[in-house]
């Protein structure tokens, strides 16, 4: 298997591109392993990759997201040990890390040498890296959906539905700390969809309350909330942020605040 990862990128000019390529396949290679391990019997695949797996997002990404769904048997340092296992038998050098003392338990899956045997690193124990994520308490309101992937590999995953998606990135957009390119990227991709996506309301506000300790947003006004947020955002960070993951180069240029206020407008 990792003689297929480095297939992907034989004749890549672009490093860039060629980490992207290797990220993705060993996300793929995470998602099968969970998928062996019957993990989306209890977990929600979220966030960007979610988005670009499922509904072909035309940008790369770096994490792997999940909520848990379903809190029986939930084991998620079993898990990353068979991704650990799994890897090093398709021939992979990993080293795989998991903290679960806290809300949202997060790990990481390294592996050394690919990058060196791709071109793309001078030392062999440069490590190409992934993290991941398990939120044990998101906030109500999700719906769920089910479905089969083929993406290098084959896998059977749960993840939230595109309203609930939206609510999550919507969320992020209003309420993280700073403003992250990837984020607006991917709200341009949401906002210019026909028929348009409208989000989940309800997980919004819920995530809204959650991190604002309630009362202080209403998830009906994300169009300003989205709005206000941008004006106080470094356009220069934004593009910065999101350039070295567009799978079309040229897709910076919808990144200005022109237009995306002009998405912002009430429908």
């Amino acid at each position: 298997m990792k003689e297929e990862a480095l297939t992907l990128v034989r004749g890549v000019t672009e490093p860039g591109v060629a980490l992207n390529r290797l990220r993705e396949y060993l996300q793929t290679f995470v998602l099968r392993s969970f998928h062996d391990s019957e993990a989306f019997r209890h977990l929600a695949f979220v966030g960007g990759t979610a988005l670009r797996l499922l509904h072909g997002l035309p940008r790369f990404s770096e994490d792997l997201d999940f909520s848990l769904v379903d809190a029986g048997e939930y084991s998620g340092a079993a898990w990353m040990g068979k991704v650990k296992r799994d890897l090093e038998l398709a021939g992979f050098l990993p080293e795989v890390t998991w903290n679960d003392r806290k809300v949202v338990h997060a790990g990481w899956v390294r592996v050394a040498g690919i990058l060196h045997e791709a071109g793309l690193a001078s030392m062999p124990g440069q490590k190409l890296a992934i993290k991941v994520e398990i939120d044990t308490r998101p906030p109500t309101g999700a719906r769920c959906e089910r479905r089969i992937v083929t993406r290098h590999l084959t896998f059977f995953l749960q993840h939230y539905d595109l309203p609930s998606l939206l609510a999550g990135k919507l969320h992020a957009v209003i309420n993280r700390k700073y403003a992250k390119g990837r984020d607006w990227y991917d709200l341009v991709w949401y906002l210019s969809q026909r028929p348009p996506v409208a989000p989940n309301l309800t997980l919004l506000q819920n995530a809204l309350d959650q991190t604002q300790d309630g009362g202080r947003s209403d998830a009906q006004a994300w169009r300003s909330l989205a709005r206000d947020r941008l004006e106080r955002s470094d356009l220069g960070a934004i593009l910065a942020d999101v350039s070295p993951f567009l799978e079309r180069p040229q897709d910076a240029a919808l990144l200005t605040r022109e237009n995306l206020l002009g998405l912002l407008e009430p429908a």
